[in-house]
Parts: structure tokens; sequence; C-alpha cells
């Protein structure tokens, strides 16, 4: 066994993002700015149980690929909907 396969230690500490209560720092943030925002429109505490529901979906998507959230802003912010997406179906990048 001392001639098989050479393995190295990789911390994925260092490669994983930042994550708070199982999902990342940036999904955290924008489901509490959701919940607050659901409180203070509708006074009522259910806006904690809707919280409370989306961050644990977003726990089982995090649990698949930690960065879902930031490919998905990535997305959105460099990949616009192009005029003719209707008649072509897909998007194209900024020049």
């Amino acid at each position: 066994m001392s001639d098989g396969l050479r393995h190295d230690a990789l911390f994925v500490s260092l490669t994983r993002p930042q994550m708070f209560a199982g999902v990342t720092y940036s999904f955290f943030v924008i489901n509490a700015v959701i919940a607050v925002e659901l409180f203070l429109v509708f006074g009522s505490l259910w806006a904690l149980l809707a919280a409370v529901l989306v961050h644990g979906m977003g726990v089982l998507i995090h649990l698949e690929e930690p960065r879902i959230v930031d490919l998905w802003l990535t997305r959105v912010r460099h990949c616009p909907r192009v005029k003719n997406h209707a008649l072509w179906r897909c998007n194209s990048y900024r020049a």
C-alpha cells in the first residue's frame, strides 16, 4: 500500500463560501430582508414562518451546490435578455 496512489488533504473550508445556518451569507441576508418586508407589510408573525420555510428550502438547495445564489446573481447581472429572445429562445453575453 505504500507505493499506491498519493493523496493530499483538501481544505474544504478554504474553497467553500461563507455559510451561516446551512446557507450562504448572501442568501441569508436576502431571506432576512424579504422576511422583514413581509412582516412590515402584513404585520403578522406568519412572515417568520415563511422565512423559516424559505430558509429550509435554501438549506436543501445549498447541499447540492453551495454557490447557487452567487451563480444565479452573476447570471442575472451579466446575461440580460436580448431583444429577440422570443425568436431565438436564448440569451447572449454582454460584449
